[in-house]
């Protein structure tokens, strides 16, 4: 396993300044007497680890660019994002790109410092972005719990997923001790805010007016049960777990490979000839460029298996 990568560890930038970005969902929510779909976006910082959740009316270019801009306007511009290769992602990214080439050279000039630097992660590889996939795992089980196959308001299922982002920045960056002389355990709350957790306390109803017509009410209702499923299947997991202690051999160019695609059966892989290794920050090789009858493509190790060289004579 290799070291903390560099967008992990920017210890002297705001928060958000390295942020991971991915889509979950959709959920379905209910207009009048229509149902629609919506889907949930995550922002998370690499470095303190906070959590900016909003909601997306489609997974187009146009809804993933106008979350974007409400996430700089709360929380400020990033200097890079990691993502996967979405194509809202990927269409986000070229049409700022291509808006900034039309330009006059005076503004491009003074706009050159305010550039987001998009990083995505080759194809197939989720394990790339496990940072914030551990999150979207811990938001979406607990979502599928509590929501069921129920079709809840627009407003209530974005205030419950804004009092989900604040149980999620809440959580104690490491042990919390149980000690009452200690001092409180340091949250992405309070790297943010700068104070201690300004949540609202938690109300009690009776089970006759649990959920009545008061919207409110319910979204309270789905934060407490968001809550109950996140310590239950959450915290647990917190415990360190080692793995690949072992370092295994680099991929070589021309070495003949065999792809593997999930969604082809198993004799059906294809077969190829690495033309190119990419490097990581510490110099292993974890994404190759495989040349499959002609054409390119992108893939990481864990999703390339090395066939032995066949003897020459």
């Amino acid at each position: 396993m290799a070291d903390l990568p560099a967008a992990r560890l920017r210890i002297t930038k705001p928060p958000y300044w390295s942020t991971g970005v991915d889509c979950f969902g959709p959920y379905t929510i209910k207009i009048g007497r229509r149902h629609e779909k919506r889907w949930g976006i995550i922002f998370k910082c690499l470095t303190t680890r906070c959590v900016h959740l909003d909601l997306l009316c489609s997974m187009n270019t146009d809804s993933f660019l106008l979350a974007l801009r409400r996430f700089v306007a709360r929380r400020g511009k990033p200097f890079e994002i990691l993502c996967d290769r979405g194509t809202n992602f990927r269409g986000g990214e070229r049409e700022l790109r291509e808006d900034f080439a039309a330009m006059e050279p005076v503004l491009k000039q003074q706009l050159s410092e305010q550039s987001i630097d998009f990083k995505f992660n080759p194809p197939l590889a989720p394990h790339f972005g496990g940072t914030w996939e551990r999150e979207i795992k811990s938001v979406k089980a607990s979502l599928r719990v509590v929501l069921k196959d129920q079709a809840v308001p627009e407003e209530v299922l974005m205030t419950m997923l804004v009092e989900v982002e604040g149980i999620l920045n809440s959580k104690p960056l490491g042990y919390a001790t149980s000690d009452i002389a200690d001092p409180d355990p340091i949250t992405p709350n309070l790297l943010l805010m700068g104070r201690k957790d300004a949540s609202l306390p938690q109300a009690v109803y009776s089970k006759s007016d649990l959920l009545g017509h008061r919207r409110w009410r319910h979204s309270q209702v789905l934060a407490d049960h968001f809550w109950v499923q996140f310590t239950r299947n959450y915290l647990p997991n917190l415990q360190l777990r080692q793995k690949w202690r072992i370092g295994t051999p680099d991929l070589t160019v021309d070495r003949v490979v065999m792809v593997i695609d999930p969604q082809l059966p198993r004799a059906l892989w294809p077969v190829g000839r690495v033309t190119k290794v990419i490097p990581s920050d510490d110099g292993k090789i974890r994404t190759a460029e495989v040349d499959i009858k002609g054409a390119k493509y992108i893939r990481p190790v864990t999703k390339l298996v090395t066939l032995p060289k066949l003897p020459e004579d």
